[in-house]
């Protein structure tokens, strides 16, 4: 097990990730976080959060915010992550967070926020009119972070940046308020050979909850039936999956479909390719919807079993809260006083 970079830090190894509450969940969710999610929790103690206060960087209606929360929290279940093994909670119910980025706003500089390139993509051109919290939002994320002094955080590709960010807030903390090693430097975890999963009908794209099509993506409650239907329609091209990846490029749809066989097999794309290779699609994709039914639809179940039972969720969310409440209690009062509050 690798340790942080800041090698003065000499607390214990921690996970710490979290997935927003907005919209239906899909396979890029389940791909590139939820099922690493699953398999570190043999390595690592983790605390898994449903963002909820990073979800209100744009407007939610509350109704349905508070069904999102639950929905992400009954596919952490309905994944495999044990909640009494480890934490399930929800961000806005830990005070830490909002108080850790408060303080972060202070030791974080505009130019560090005006680098990222998330908040362009999502203000786009009406940067004026986006929220404070939508700009502050890396700020949150280092405070999500190093509330539990989490020292590796599986992220994709697209968060990446925002990590960087919290370790260089973690550094100028530590150096400004000469507490070396009190924060770790957290690394990231990105594995797999999925970590960005495409669009079902652009290749190009990755795979959305905001694409206007239904059939762009594989949400994670799709019966059986639905997901054969979509992975039957995904686009694809007129030439056989040739015998190398080499071949793949150009092609980003067949190099997708292969990609999603790779993760959802536990195997490499050059294994899948080795398998294969001169298939057409009408080969290729029968063995796909196998796979991805047999993956899928149990966890399915299990989420439309859950979507039932809304008090256990709540349960859970609660224990999860107290939990992490617990971790993160001490190391605020640690920081305050470093800081130079009375407490």
């Amino acid at each position: 097990m690798s340790q942080p970079s800041d090698n003065s830090y000499k607390g214990p190894m921690r996970v710490f990730s979290g997935m927003q509450p907005t919209g239906n969940l899909h396979l890029g969710n389940y791909l590139g976080a939820m099922k690493n999610f699953v398999a570190l929790q043999d390595q690592y103690d983790c605390l898994y959060c449903v963002v909820d206060l990073h979800a209100i960087t744009v407007f939610q209606d509350p109704k349905e915010l508070r069904q999102s929360i639950r929905k992400v929290t009954a596919a952490y279940l309905a994944a495999g992550i044990d909640p009494k093994a480890h934490i399930i909670f929800n961000q806005s119910a830990v005070s830490a967070h909002a108080e850790l980025a408060w303080i972060f706003n202070c030791v974080a500089r505009l130019g560090w926020l005006n680098r990222m390139t998330q908040f362009k993509d999502k203000a786009g051109k009406n940067r004026e009119n986006a929220s404070v919290g939508l700009f502050a939002y890396p700020n949150l994320m280092a405070a999500d972070i190093l509330a539990y002094r989490a020292t590796h955080v599986p992220v994709g590709e697209d968060q990446k940046q925002h990590l960087e960010l919290s370790r260089d807030i973690a550094q100028k903390f530590n150096n400004d308020f000469g507490a070396e090693g009190f924060f770790p430097l957290p690394e990231p975890l990105i594995t797999g050979p999925a970590t960005r999963v495409m669009s079902l009908r652009d290749g190009s794209k990755k795979m959305s909850k905001s694409d206007p099509s239904d059939f762009s993506r594989i949400a994670l409650d799709d019966d059986a039936d639905l997901i054969a239907k979509k992975i039957r329609k995904a686009r694809t091209d007129a030439d056989p999956l040739p015998d190398s990846l080499d071949g793949l490029e150009d092609r980003p749809e067949a190099q997708n479909l292969v990609a999603i066989f790779a993760a959802l097999s536990g195997r490499t794309p050059e294994e899948v390719i080795s398998e294969y290779a001169g298939a057409q699609f009408s080969v290729f994709k029968p063995a796909l919807v196998d796979l991805a039914v047999g993956a899928l639809a149990p966890m399915a179940a299990k989420i439309k079993e859950f979507d039932d039972t809304p008090d256990y969720i709540d349960s859970v969310l609660r224990d999860g809260a107290e939990r992490a409440g617990a971790i993160a209690e001490p190391i605020m009062q640690e920081i305050k006083e470093i800081v130079g509050f009375i407490v």
